[in-house]
Parts: C-alpha cells; sequence; structure tokens
C-alpha cells in the first residue's frame, strides 16, 4: 500500500487543524438566531392566518400613530437608555461602560442639529434596522438594532412619529471614549454582517397568536436577552445560553428560562404578570437596578393582553439550570437580633442593626411594606451577592399604587469594606447561602454602575 510522505502529509495534519479550528471558531461565534430553538414554519405577515403579533395592542388599534408609537415607545425602552440622570428625556447623554471603553447614548429628540430632527423616516429605519446613522456611520451594538431588526416597518415609524411629537432638545452627548480598535466604527459592518439578521419577524405557523405575540414583545420589543443572556466573544447574544442570566452594568440579571430552582419555573403567571406590572412579586422580592427601570419605563406599561403574551412566550424557552444559583431559601430568619450570631460578620452585624433592621426586621419580613421583605428575593439568594451591594450602594425609588417606596443608597455612608460586610450578613443571615465579598470586589461594582 502507498503512504504518503512526510510533507504531503505534514500540510494534511496542517489542514486538519486549520479546519477544526475554524470549526471550533464558527461553535463560539456564530450562536444560533434568537427564535432558532423554536423550530418549525415561519411566513411572512401577510401569510400568517391569526392576528397579528406586531403593532399595538386590539385595544389601540384605532388610535392615531403617535399614541400608538407612544405604546411601542415604551415597550422597547428607549427612554431608559436616551436619557441620562437628571437629563431630558431622550436627550442622551448616559454612559454605558462596556470592557472596551465607554459610550454614550446619542440624542434622539427632534432638534435637528443635536438630534434626530432632519431624519426621514428611511433615516430613522436603517438605523434601527441596520445599525447605520443618516450620516453613514456605523453604531454600536449597544443600541440593540440585532433586535430591532424584527420590528415592522409601521412600528418604526410610529416610533419616530411619537419621538417627533415630544420637545425637540438641544444637547450633544459626550464623546465616546473607547479603545483601539474598538473605536473603528467601520468595524461594526463586520459585527453586523455576522450578528445582525436584518430581517423582520415572521411568525410561527405553529404556534399560538399569544406566543408569536409574546415572541415578538420578547425578541424585538422589550428585547429581553440583551440582559438576560450571555454574550460571546464577539459580544453578541450567546443564544446557546439564551436567557439563562449574565451580568449587565455591574448587576446580574437572572435566569428567566422555565428552571424551576434558578430560573422562574417556580414562579406562578400571577408573580410574574405582577413583577413585571409593578417591579415587585410577594414572597420573590423587587426588582432593582436596570431592571426596575426597565419595568417602570417599559414592561408596566404593557397592556394585560400583551403581559400574558409575554409570560407565554417566556415558559416556551428552553430550560437551563444556572448552577451557581441554589433554590431560595422562602422560610424568615429568627426575629432575634442575637440568633443566628455564629459566623457572621460582626461589622455587618452591626451596619444592619443600625441601617437596616427598622425597615427589613430581623426575620426578613418586614412589618412596614412588602417591597422591604427580603425572605425569598432573588438577590438575597444570590451567593455573589451583586444586586444586593448594588441595592445598598446606590438604593431604589419604587413609585407604587399605594405611594412611594424609598431604599436610600448608602455608597456616600459606608466604605467599601463596610458595604462588602452588610452585604455579606445579609445573605448569610436571610439566604440559601452566604457571600464572601471583598472590599475590591465593592469598587469594582461602584466603578461599573456609575453613570
Amino acid at each position: 500500500m502507498n503512504e504518503l510522505s512526510p510533507q504531503p502529509r505534514r500540510w494534511l495534519i496542517a489542514a486538519l487543524a486549520v479546519v477544526v479550528v475554524l470549526a471550533v471558531a464558527a461553535w463560539f461565534l456564530l450562536p444560533p438566531r434568537a427564535l432558532s430553538f423554536a423550530g418549525g414554519r415561519t411566513v411572512s405577515l401577510t401569510d400568517y392566518k391569526g392576528a397579528s403579533p406586531v403593532g399595538v395592542p386590539a385595544e389601540l388599534r384605532s388610535a392615531d400613530l403617535v399614541t400608538r408609537g407612544r405604546y411601542l415607545t415604551q415597550a422597547a425602552d428607549c427612554e431608559v437608555c436616551h436619557t441620562r440622570e437628571g437629563g431630558e428625556p431622550f436627550a442622551g447623554g448616559r454612559a454605558f461602560k462596556t470592557p472596551f471603553g465607554v459610550l454614550y447614548s446619542p440624542n434622539i429628540t427632534a432638534d435637528p442639529q443635536t438630534g434626530i430632527g432632519a431624519w426621514t423616516d428611511t433615516d430613522f429605519l436603517r438605523a434601527v434596522h441596520k445599525g447605520i446613522a443618516r450620516n453613514g456611520e456605523r453604531l454600536y451594538p449597544a443600541f440593540p438594532y440585532d433586535s430591532y431588526t424584527l420590528l415592522a416597518d409601521d412600528d418604526v415609524r410610529a416610533i419616530r412619529a411619537y419621538l417627533f411629537s415630544l420637545p425637540a432638545v438641544h444637547a450633544t452627548a459626550p464623546p465616546n471614549s473607547l479603545s483601539f480598535p474598538f473605536n473603528q466604527r467601520w468595524l461594526m459592518a463586520i459585527w453586523g454582517a455576522f450578528y445582525n439578521p436584518e430581517q423582520r419577524f415572521r411568525p410561527h405557523e405553529d404556534r399560538s397568536a399569544d406566543w408569536n405575540r409574546g415572541a415578538y414583545l420578547a425578541e424585538a420589543l422589550t428585547h429581553c436577552g440583551d440582559c438576560h443572556t450571555p454574550r460571546n466573544l464577539a459580544q453578541a447574544l450567546d443564544n446557546r445560553r439564551k436567557f439563562a442570566g449574565a451580568i449587565t452594568a455591574g448587576w446580574r440579571a437572572y435566569n428567566i428560562t422555565p428552571d424551576p430552582v434558578s430560573g422562574i419555573g417556580g414562579w406562578s403567571d400571577a408573580e410574574l404578570a405582577d413583577y413585571l406590572r409593578s417591579g415587585h412579586a410577594a414572597g420573590r422580592g423587587p426588582a432593582g437596578g436596570p431592571m426596575a427601570e426597565e419595568i417602570d419605563v417599559s414592561t408596566s406599561a404593557l397592556t394585560g393582553a400583551d403581559l400574558n403574551a409575554l409570560i407565554t412566550y417566556l415558559r416556551s424557552i428552553p430550560r437551563l439550570h444556572t448552577d451557581e444559583l441554589p433554590a431560595s431559601k422562602t422560610a424568615p430568619a429568627p426575629d432575634s437580633p442575637e440568633s443566628l450570631q455564629a459566623g457572621l460578620d460582626p461589622r455587618g452585624r452591626q451596619i444592619f442593626a443600625g441601617a437596616c433592621e427598622s425597615c427589613h426586621g430581623w426575620s426578613g419580613v418586614s412589618l412596614l411594606t412588602n417591597y422591604a421583605t427580603l425572605t425569598g428575593d432573588r438577590a438575597v439568594n444570590d451567593p455573589s451577592a451583586i444586586n444586593v451591594a448594588q441595592i445598598v450602594l446606590s438604593g431604589e425609588v419604587r413609585h407604587t399604587a399605594n405611594g412611594v417606596v424609598l431604599m436610600p443608597g448608602f455608597g456616600g455612608a459606608y466604605s467599601d469594606t463596610e458595604i462588602a460586610a452588610v452585604a455579606n450578613y445579609v445573605t448569610a443571615r436571610f439566604g440559601a447561602a452566604p457571600s464572601h465579598l471583598t472590599a475590591k470586589d465593592v469598587a469594582g461594582l461602584r466603578e461599573l454602575s456609575s453613570r
């Protein structure tokens, strides 16, 4: 039998090695699309036989264009990202800290010099669907055009009509500060070629009308994956771990797959609806950080039918387990300051007694408001304690049906060491497993969440 000579054999081995490397790279860098998990046959909107999944809910279909655009703009959560703290709505300037530097959101009011007042419908559609500005400049995917590309053209036009109905604000965002080569916008053309499907939403004909509406809400408008799905090396959504949770702006966005332990599989539909509507569900805890903003501006404005559709869709996501999240402890702690002292940081106990106990109670069940109850709270039961530390640092304001609930921020009052101590005390006393935050960890969280 003839054998390959050493030289051709080496070439063959090298070629096989290249193929293997390319295959591995493709696996990591080319994840499935957002809706690939659903399978089945998709059809165009014109061929779909059910109620249209795009646009506004039935009760708003006869409303004027601006009213419809307002609903869609709220669902798309535009205001949160395009409003800096203390700034005018939609006037931009909010800082987004990325692994590559800081991005600032642009002004999207109708000001013709510093905003989008000179943009036509065509300009706006191209930006939303393709990530290309009016001047041809490539937009960074912190603006989630890879999700918004699914939006129906009429919905994008309605959003523009609403933005143009608002007061124009003359405001220029600070310049981005990205390191090389990430400050080269032309590279986003390559990113978009890989990760932007540039395709409008297509209903799945074998799924219910509620499922399709929920898919449109979750994937196109509210773009849940941008916070709740981990990212790959190219900072694109890794849909192999779809909705399994991720770290966003220094906060943990939790697993929202139907996993019963680390996800939302143990939540009832009523609990999910309450949480998305008000930012709180009894026995599950309140929302905080970016999720609280999302609820205040976006999901709280959804109709009951749209909330139900969104929940229907979330129930269909493949179940994934997050190993580092144990089942939540649902039993209150003993209602006594002397209990559970062994092994707990005395500094954390002292801070809790002075600043926290009056609202949260030694048992973790608040006598003042359900919003302050710690028992069952996912953040308290997260051994990383990331969100506990963040809420202690920055506080939270919740607007409820019964008034305003205020959690003051203590970032200016306590050192990083003290914040770590009280966060570790809270998880150890009220959660399923203790955390081990350090002062260095807290310093990093301050840096990530500051804006």
